[in-house]
Order: C-alpha cells, then sequence, then structure tokens
C-alpha cells in the first residue's frame, strides 16, 4: 500500500490502535582492549590493523576476559537498579556472515550479568514514565562489512570485531515513538555519565535496533512484531518506528497479516523495507561457550564497583535545583549531559548567579556550539571566562549587550573578558549627569514622537532608549537610561 495511504488510515484509527515498542541498546564499551584479547579498540584505525588470531577467529585460540569490560557491565547494572546474577556464563550465538570470522558470536543467553532494572523518562510535555529493563548481558562485537557502490566488491574490516559490548534489553513499555526517543537518551546519558561508552551513534558505539507491533486496544496479547535494524541517530529511531506503526495498521486493515521480519530503515526515503526473516533464539543454536568459565562477581566486587560511582543524572537534576534554585526545565537541559553539567556547575559557582549562567548556556552558547556543529568541551568560551562575563553583567560592570559583543570577541579571537572590556573601553556609564545629557539630546531632536508619547503611544519609550544607546555607543547603563527617561517624559 503506498506510504501515503498509511498515514491517512493511520490518522483514521488512531484511538483504535496501541503500538508496543521494545528497545535493544548495543553499547561499546570505552575499554582501551578487546573483550578477549588484547587487541586496541581505537576507532578509525587502517582496516585489519587491530587484529590478532583470538578476534581474527583462528583455531586453537582461547579467549580471556576483559576484567574492565565487566566492572563496567556491573556499573550500567547498578546505575539502573538492576539485580546482579551470583553467576552469569558466556554462550555461543551461531550464525554466518562474513563480519564474524569464527561463524559464531560469544554473547549470554540464559543467564546474563543482570535482569530486572528500569530507566525512568521524562517527556517534552514533563509526563514521567518508568520503562523496564529487562536484561543487561555482555558479548563481543562483529567486525564491519563495506560495500563498493560501483564495483560487485565487498571488503570486511575486523577491527571492530571483539569489540566488548553490553546489550540493554527494555521491556515492551514504550508506547510511541516520543517515549523510545526519551528512553534512548536517557540511557545514553547514564552510560557518558559513568564514562563507559561515549555514545556516539554516528561512529557506531551506541547504536539501537527497535521491536515494534500493534494490537487493538484493550487487547492484552501482543501483535506479530517487526525487528527494526541500522537506525543511527535519535531522530530516525522515531521516525523508523512511526512509519513501522503506520505500515502495520495500514496491513492490518487491507486484511493482511505481519510477518516477523528484520527490516532496515532507509533514512534518504524515509521508510523501511524488508532484509530477512527475523530469527528466535532456537534460530541462533546458543549453547554455553566451552572456553569460558562462569563468570562469578563477588559481594566484594559488586560493593566496590557501587562507592565509585559517579552522581548520575537524575541525582544531579534534584541536586541543581535544590542547590542552585532552577527551574525543573532548566536542570533537566543541563543535565541531559555530563560535559554540560560539569560546565554549568563552573560557571555558576564562579559567577555566583546559577540562573544567569543557565541563560546564557542554554541561549547563547548552545546557539554558538549548533552553529558550528561542536560540543561544549570544545567551546569556544571555557565556563570559567563566561563566569567572568556573567559576573561583570550582573554587577553592573556591562551592560547586556556589551557583554554579548565580549562573548562574540572571545569566540572569534579567544582573549581574557576583563583585558577586552578595559582594551575596548567597554565599560557600562552609569554617570547620571553623561546620560541625562544624552537623553536630553535625542528628546531635542525628536519632539514630534515626544508629543506622541505624551499623547499615549507608550511603545515609543524603546525609540528613545534605542536612540540614547547609539548615541552612548551601547555603554549607557539601561536602567538609569530608562529610570531619567521616565521623568523627563512627565
Amino acid at each position: 500500500m503506498p506510504e501515503s495511504n498509511n498515514h491517512k488510515c493511520f490518522n483514521e484509527v488512531t484511538m483504535e490502535f496501541e503500538p508496543v515498542i521494545g528497545l535493544e541498546v548495543h553499547a561499546q564499551l570505552k575499554t582501551k582492549t578487546k573483550i578477549f584479547c588484547g587487541c586496541s579498540t581505537e576507532f578509525g584505525a587502517p582496516p585489519n590493523s587491530n587484529t590478532c588470531p583470538v578476534c581474527l577467529g583462528m583455531p586453537g585460540v582461547l579467549p580471556v576476559l576483559n576484567k574492565t569490560a565487566a566492572e563496567y557491565a556491573v556499573r550500567m547494572a547498578l546505575a539502573t537498579g538492576c539485580t546482579i546474577n551470583n553467576k552469569s556464563r558466556f554462550a555461543r550465538k551461531n550464525y554466518f556472515y562474513p563480519d564474524l570470522p569464527k561463524g559464531y558470536q560469544i554473547s549470554q543467553y540464559e543467564l546474563p550479568v543482570a535482569e530486572h532494572g528500569h530507566a525512568d523518562i521524562v517527556l517534552e510535555d514533563g509526563t514521567k514514565k518508568r520503562i523496564g529493563i529487562t536484561r543487561i548481558h555482555m558479548e563481543e562485537d562483529a567486525g564491519k562489512s563495506s560495500h563498493d557502490a560501483i564495483q560487485p566488491i565487498s571488503r570486511v574490516d575486523l577491527n571492530r570485531a571483539g569489540t566488548p559490548l553490553i546489550e540493554i534489553v527494555s521491556e515492551p513499555d514504550i508506547r510511541t515513538p516520543e517515549e523510545a526517543g526519551a528512553y534512548l537518551k536517557t540511557i545514553r546519558a547514564i552510560l557518558r555519565y559513568l564514562d563507559i561508552c561515549d555514545g556516539n551513534m554516528e561512529e557506531g558505539s551506541f547504536r539501537c535496533d527497535a521491536n515494534v507491533s500493534v494490537r487493538p486496544k484493550g487487547q492484552k496479547e501482543f501483535g506479530t512484531r517487526t525487528e527494526l535494524k541500522n537506525i543511527n541517530s535519535f531522530k530516525f529511531v522515531e521516525k523508523a518506528i512511526q512509519y513501522e506503526i503506520n505500515r502495520q495498521q495500514a496491513v492490518i486493515l487491507d486484511g493482511g497479516k505481519i510477518v516477523q521480519e528484520t527490516r532496515l530503515w532507509d533514512s534518504a526515503k524515509n521508510k523501511t523495507f524488508s532484509m530477512r526473516g527475523k530469527e528466535d533464539a532456537h534460530d541462533y543454536r546458543y549453547f554455553p561457550d566451552p572456553d569460558l568459565p562462569p563468570l562469578v562477581f563477588s559481594a566484594a566486587f559488586i560493593n566496590e564497583v557501587k562507592a565509585d560511582l559517579p552522581e548520575l543524572p537524575d541525582q544531579k537534576k534534584a541536586r541543581f535545583i535544590e542547590e542552585f534554585g532552577l527551574p525543573a526545565y532548566d536542570a533537566d537541559v543541563l543535565t541531559s549531559a555530563r560535559e554540560t553539567a560539569e560546565y554549568f556547575e563552573i560557571c555558576a559557582k564562579i559567577s555566583g548567579n546559577a540562573k544567569l549562567a543557565s541563560n546564557w548556556i542554554m541561549g547563547t552558547l548552545m546557539r554558538v556550539l549548533n552553529d558550528k556543529n561542536i560540543e561544549i568541551t570544545e567551546s569556544p568560551v571555557s565556563a570559567e571566562n563566561l563566569a567572568k562575563i556573567i559576573k561583570l553583567l550582573d554587577a553592573g560592570t556591562i551592560n547586556a549587550k556589551i557583554a554579548k559583543s565580549v562573548f562574540d570577541e572571545i569566540c572569534e579571537n579567544g582573549g581574557d573578558p576583563e583585558t577586552i572590556i578595559k582594551d575596548k573601553g567597554l565599560v557600562q556609564v552609569s554617570d547620571t549627569g553623561a546620560i541625562e545629557e544624552a537623553v536630553d539630546t535625542v528628546l531635542k531632536e525628536n519632539p514630534a514622537e515626544v508629543e506622541a508619547y505624551k499623547a499615549g503611544k507608550t511603545k515609543l519609550i524603546s525609540f528613545f532608549v534605542g536612540k540614547i544607546m547609539k548615541l552612548m555607543k551601547g555603554k549607557a547603563n539601561p536602567a538609569v537610561v530608562n529610570q531619567i527617561l521616565e521623568e523627563k517624559l512627565k
């Protein structure tokens, strides 16, 4: 059925169907070496340079577990309220692709690292919801195949083979694409706060598969699900899920049946297409890996990891509201990434004005970062320098216009705020005599506007302020300007 018809059907039956969505997140762990060998996990190395007999799947080699990878898995389990299993076991998951040299993947099946956790999400309208986490397990990544667009050639790079992953499997608690996006952002933020995954979707270190089905409202049984793969941004995850919801509803309304299958998202065409029939667990013929003993975490080890956990996003958000008096919205934005939260906290403590710091970061600074397409860690204005600007603004040494010009100057050429203000003579003029002289000049030059103001057109006040500020080269104290103007115009 054409896509336009899908949307038409969806709009007609929105209240009759309920989507059921579960997400599988694969997070590459930030270890220096791979999960079962000593090869580097460096991204961007020449193809097949970070490989050895173990990750190449040579006969007779033995895997040895990376302890740091196990610790990172426990960190995520604790941060999401999971129960850590006393014993977990690695299993061989059998499937055959060119980028899986052994012909099987070392993963976990019946005995994962942890189970029964949750992540709390907040939607844009402030709605809160708890999404259950079924399990967190460890596994190795596969290599990467690339297909030549011109010649009938495929290439395999096995640098990624053996990179440690944790797979975080949600309960089917998600009901909308927006909830799916919020859940993914929450999981990514936790991973980054823990400093165990960089969360880079474009480089593939944070990947998501979505399981989507629809069912009539009120029905308890789940519908037949499809699995969506190849999604590399939050925006595309939401769009792919929405498309699949529309498609499935249209198929059902047309009298068809949903086929359990794996589908790929095509971001250029904004649609999903069938890749293969969806495998079930029995298709993979899981069995315990005979080369790896069961993984046992002692209570002492778990307590040691727990004691080393950092302040997590929800905890930091609550503290920002309590300690700095921020609105919930500001705290939510500022804690969405650990680096942004750290930048804000430095700025707020040095400047002494948390709300003004929040406004500048969420407004002026983020606009610059977006325009330059850079992260806050690459900001041309340091947290310390922004704090100096805010402190000078708060003290009345400079006004908002000058503050913005100083900020822009540092963005372009670097420098220290106080030095720039001194060298360029940008200190705000608060001398009432000088301002009164400028006010008198402007009022004398614009008699018609003065009469109009006195006749009731009070919005002309901004006209006079603009003229005065221009005459004083933007250095006049706006509060003093307004005060003197109002007195003169009575």
